[in-house]
């Protein structure tokens, strides 16, 4: 048997339900796979996701540290870039960097501090 690795899902600490839907669900476009809680008003463990995305959402104590940071290897950085940006969601309005080693990248907060960087490879200059 070999070792096969499958999805990698973050955890982030949240605080907000209604904060957290609002951020991931209606303005990063990304859909809720599954919520649990272990009573009806315990705290939620979720997971949302978007392609080849996966989240895990927690406002469980001790789950996850506020600000913490997650990086997305991908293509289309300019078209998420226009698409989040044509949404003008009031706390958010990410940039584009074109970073010196060779990414383009967009960075966008979350209300609980946690930042997701979005970045392409940049194709080399033809010589």
């Amino acid at each position: 048997m070999s070792i096969s690795f499958e999805l990698m899902a973050p955890i982030f600490r949240i605080y907000s339900l209604d904060k957290a839907r609002e951020f991931y669900v209606d303005f990063l476009g990304f859909k809720i796979d599954w919520e649990h809680r272990f009573e009806p008003d315990a705290p939620v463990y979720m997971r949302v996701s978007r392609g080849g995305i996966a989240l895990h959402l927690s406002e469980h104590h001790g789950d996850g540290t506020p600000g913490s940071i997650a990086y997305v290897y991908m293509t289309g950085v300019r078209e998420l870039h226009r698409e989040l940006n044509d949404k003008k969601y009031r706390h958010n309005r990410p940039g584009l960097q074109e970073q010196d080693w060779g990414m383009t990248e967009m960075t966008v907060v979350d209300p609980f501090n946690n930042r997701i960087t979005f970045g392409e490879r940049r194709q080399a200059a033809a010589t």
